[in-house]
């Protein structure tokens, strides 16, 4: 399926990989502020014993909690032109570039849990547009001629059904590792009638994988017709050829579902719905047994998806798989049956996200309810507090009008009772002063 090198057109696009820079959201999670590594940070020198970091300014910084947070990054020696965030609060809290000049990023925590969580929340929306892409991919197929979406759509179809990663040009490039968007004619072949890929994937990954679908064969195979070394590679309106990126891949499904989904997605749901379909078949009657089938499952998932377990377990498994299965909830779900656009077992993982989205909407008018009669009561007892001092005040305004009153009263009767005595002093001064006064 060799061809003859020659010239091509060919996209630009981002690299496709975890360690590229995810935006800030629209709201930033609380506690972290949006970081930004082309401004002034803390940088590193080298010296004998490690590094010495400055500031902005240039000024060594000796705190010891600065430095022990910037330990903690574990930044690799190795990187050049590192940037350290000077606010611990960012949501970016260093970059670098790695031995093959690739910028690497260290999230605050908080950030990654919020990202993982938006992916996750996602999911159930995904298994909602997923029959409406697989259809948009069908009518695509057989689209005529070799057009854009003809291409991508067979991309879509391959990824849908084999996992591998969309792949970018940063990694053919640099390390010699491949995806769908960025295979080779060399990567494969038909053997038997079936397409069989096999490359060297992300992390150095051989990749042998097998696939029976006459359509995506026959437009592979009319990719592997036209000239230059790229497999996937269509004609536009002028007749010029042009590979297909990622980029192209993320748009066809925005278009297709009517959602900002991306080729990701489809490996988190995948690695989900494998997880499901494996624990649901599964018995335990301990915490223990159920930890052993939890670890052997990822490991399982882990190699499909081509990942290590411990990624397997953060990325690409939904939460709520492993809470219901440690919780015994997984056999309570109600027998799956296909239905259009969504294999059994995908309609299985539907079941528990609306499952888990029943009972996360419960619990948040629980808590509603469980506010609002908190605020009712903090404000019964704010009006009851008051009442209480308004009556309080009242008692000790009426007891201070009183005792005035009773001061004033016997302040009058002590005046009363005096001017009889002092009449009488008057009158008997006078009748002495009479006395004296006769011949």
């Amino acid at each position: 399926m060799a061809a003859t090198p020659t010239s091509i057109q060919r996209r630009p696009e981002r690299a496709d990989d975890d360690n590229a820079k995810q935006p800030a959201p629209a709201a930033m999670p609380p506690g972290l502020r949006h970081a930004d590594d082309t401004k002034a940070g803390i940088t590193r020198q080298r010296e004998k014993d490690g590094f010495a970091y400055f500031d902005a300014a240039g000024k060594r910084i000796d705190d010891e909690d600065e430095i022990k947070r910037i330990n903690v990054l574990a930044i690799p020696p190795a990187y050049e032109d590192v940037w350290i965030c000077p606010d611990a609060r960012g949501h970016i809290q260093a970059t670098g570039r790695d031995a093959r000049g690739r910028k690497q990023y260290r999230y605050h925590p908080r950030w990654r849990e919020t990202r993982d969580a938006d992916k996750y929340e996602r999911m159930a929306e995904f298994g909602r547009a997923l029959p409406k892409i697989r259809a948009r991919v069908a009518r695509d197929l057989n689209l005529p001629g070799m057009p854009c979406d003809k291409v991508i759509a067979a991309i879509v179809q391959l990824l849908d059904t084999t996992l591998i990663r969309i792949g970018s040009v940063e990694y053919a490039r640099d390390n010699q590792s491949y995806g769908l968007t960025t295979l080779r004619k060399k990567h494969v072949k038909i053997e038997a009638g079936q397409l069989r890929f096999r490359f060297r994937g992300k992390s150095g990954i051989e990749h042998d994988v097998t696939v029976n679908n006459a359509r995506v064969k026959r437009i592979v195979r009319r990719c592997a017709e036209l000239p230059g070394h790229d497999l996937f590679q269509y004609l536009d309106e002028d007749g010029t050829r042009r590979t297909v990126g990622s980029a192209d891949i993320n748009d066809y499904l925005r278009r297709a579902s009517g959602a900002d989904f991306t080729a990701k997605d489809y490996r988190t749901w995948a690695g989900s719905v494998y997880a499901l379909a494996a624990l649901r078949r599964l018995m335990c009657s301990s915490a223990a047994e159920a930890r052993r089938h939890i670890v052997a499952t990822v490991k399982d998932v882990a190699a499909l998806l081509r990942n290590t377990p411990a990624v397997c377990k953060r990325c690409y498994i939904h939460p709520a798989v492993i809470s219901s299965f440690e919780a015994d909830e997984l056999q309570s779900l109600a027998p799956a049956q296909s239905r259009r656009g969504l294999r059994v077992d995908e309609v299985a993982f539907a079941a528990l996200l609306a499952q888990a989205e029943k009972r996360a909407a419960k619990l948040a008018r629980q808590a509603g309810a469980k506010g609002r009669k908190a605020r009712e009561a903090a404000v019964a007892d704010s009006i009851d507090d008051s009442i209480t001092s308004l009556l309080k005040k009242s008692r000790v305004v009426r007891k201070a009008a009183a005792a005035k009153a009773d001061a004033k009263a016997g302040a009058q009767g002590t005046r009363r009772a005096a001017a009889p005595r002092v009449a009488g002093v008057r009158a008997t001064g006078a009748s002495r002063a009479a006395k004296q006064a006769a011949p």
